[in-house]
């Protein structure tokens, strides 16, 4: 027999499975030697007041222990005499898009820039080393996607539970933890995410798919108006050579393939500019963000998590909001190529390290980039890219300040110690960076310290820039169909086309675009 119950707890029982039952036996009239097992269903924190709880939906197992699986299954059947659908690119949008067409019973062909998902974290690695960024091979290319190494977050604001619950169950059926079924800000950890990457693309090739790693598009093919394949440069050694795939296309590049934008732009492609976010990544002291809260001079105790955020406020008419927090995490140099300095946060699994970040971000809308270019928000960002590098002497050496001397435009004479491995160069930011970010910057941290004592802070440190919050264009397509508006057999997808905003919507993404490629498909 099995019971459900809607509890609130205390953190000590929140987190710990024979507490729950012991909780349940007294509070519920249970026979504690009956309840074999609980498995947590939902799992929320309640930190609103100075006593902390934990909000539980859990089921009890009585006299019984569970016959299925904490997950959802997907069957994947062999596709290999199947039609093929070329999809570019192996971040979330493609991968859910290749799953799903193994599911619809058809054989994906993935192309992907960069590496695998663990030769890639060796050119990572190099970053800190030689202060060179491999333009194919980086935190933002290759296998997994952007996501793969910064973070795995798996939060989306999106009210559709059911593609949500879809794309949580497919991460656990290839090693994810359960717990993100349960817990409200679900996170794999950068850790623990390239091993449950691996396992997808096992599933994809044991199905009968390809994945074609080091393999850049560098066109359609195309009849009329009809996409009919790709053109790729395969750039493996020893020598690079140019190669054609045939099939429809999922184009699912991710929101930082700018030669692809321009190759869109020069062959008129239908797109237009579409509104980002630029700033900082705010780095604090995880304790002191633990302490504001939990409440707590403490910090978060045994039993809680390293605590979240999230801040956002109007300012002059634009929105100033934290973005992609990353509670014991690190900062990391996410360029992906020359004279270009990036920032972006993540964290592993245990979320343990000493420092806290997020994104903090003002809204930049086409309107607010002058001229009519439809690639002037991504040259917005460029410029803005290569103006960081070149305060931080050239190097992947990240320009940086403390957060007050920010506010009231001072020079720091000195910075804290920072998770960012390349290291920081104290930088007046308030005197170089564009005064439409910098004003809103600093009238938004004012009103996120009155909401947050002890938020606004010399111990935290501004690390420029964040400007890879999403895509600078939208690729257009048709709402009902996400084919391309013009161009058949084309099918734009996930965050790099303008239609996603982190993992799990681009999955969503990757998954419809999959459903509606297979139905084209079927009425050829």
């Amino acid at each position: 027999m099995t019971e459900e119950y809607q509890i609130r707890v205390l953190p000590q029982v929140g987190y710990d499975e024979e507490n729950i039952k012991s909780y349940l036996a007294q509070e519920k009239g249970l026979d504690l030697r009956t309840v074999k097992q609980v498995r947590v269903l939902k799992r929320s924190i309640d930190a609103r007041h100075r006593d902390i709880y934990v909000n539980l939906k859990v089921r009890a197992y009585i006299n019984e222990f569970p016959q299925d699986e904490a997950f959802a299954k997907t069957d994947y059947n062999d596709v290999a005499d199947r039609p093929a659908v070329i999809v570019v690119g192996e971040g979330p949008g493609g991968l859910f898009a290749s799953l799903k067409l193994i599911e619809l019973g058809f054989r994906p062909i993935v192309l992907e820039r960069g590496k695998d998902v663990r030769e890639r974290k060796k050119d990572m690695a190099l970053i800190k080393k030689t202060q060179a960024v491999d333009p194919e091979s980086n935190y933002c290319f290759g296998e997994g996607g952007a996501g793969a190494y910064s973070d795995g977050k798996l939060y989306t604001r999106s009210k559709k539970r059911g593609p949500v619950d879809k794309i949580l169950n497919v991460f656990c059926q290839h090693g994810a933890s359960t717990s993100i079924l349960a817990d409200a800000h679900p996170h794999i950890g950068t850790d623990k995410l390239p091993r449950v990457i691996e396992n997808m693309r096992n599933t994809i090739l044991q199905c009968g798919g390809e994945v074609h790693f080091q393999t850049k598009m560098t066109s359609f093919l195309l009849e009329g108006d009809k996409v009919v394949g790709v053109e790729a440069t395969d750039s493996r050694p020893p020598v690079p050579v140019t190669v054609v795939f045939h099939g429809p296309v999922i184009l699912a590049t991710g929101h930082s393939a700018r030669d692809v934008y321009r190759y869109l732009a020069d062959t008129q492609v239908e797109m237009e500019p579409k509104g980002i976010a630029v700033g900082v990544r705010l780095e604090h002291p995880a304790q002191l963000i633990d302490q504001i809260q939990y409440h707590n001079k403490s910090g978060k105790g045994k039993y809680l998590p390293t605590a979240e955020y999230s801040f956002v406020t109007q300012v002059e008419g634009r929105g100033v909001y934290s973005f992609c927090m990353c509670p014991g995490g690190f900062v990391i140099p996410s360029a992906t190529g020359p004279e270009q300095t990036v920032t972006n946060g993540m964290s592993p699994a245990n979320r343990g390290t000493q420092w806290s970040n997020s994104g903090m971000v003002v809204q930049l809308n086409p309107e607010d980039v002058e001229g009519d270019d439809l690639l002037r928000v991504m040259h917005y960002q460029e410029q803005l890219e290569r103006d960081t590098w070149q305060q931080g002497n050239r190097k992947q050496t990240a320009p940086a300040q403390r957060m007050a001397d920010f506010v009231n435009s001072r020079l720091s004479y000195d910075l804290p110690k920072s998770s960012y491995a390349p290291g920081l160069i104290s930088s007046p930011l308030h005197f170089w960076m564009p005064s439409f970010i910098v004003k809103r910057l600093q009238e938004g941290f004012r009103i996120f310290g009155k909401q947050a004592h002890g938020f606004l802070t010399n111990e935290a440190v501004m690390i420029a820039s964040e400007t890879r919050t999403s895509s600078p264009v939208r690729i257009l397509r048709d709402r009902e169909r996400l084919m391309h508006v013009r161009l058949q057999g084309l099918f734009p997808c996930g965050e790099g086309a303008g239609y996603a905003g982190g993992i799990v919507s681009a999955g969503i993404d990757g998954e419809r675009c999959a459903e509606m490629v297979a139905a084209y498909l079927q009425q050829l």
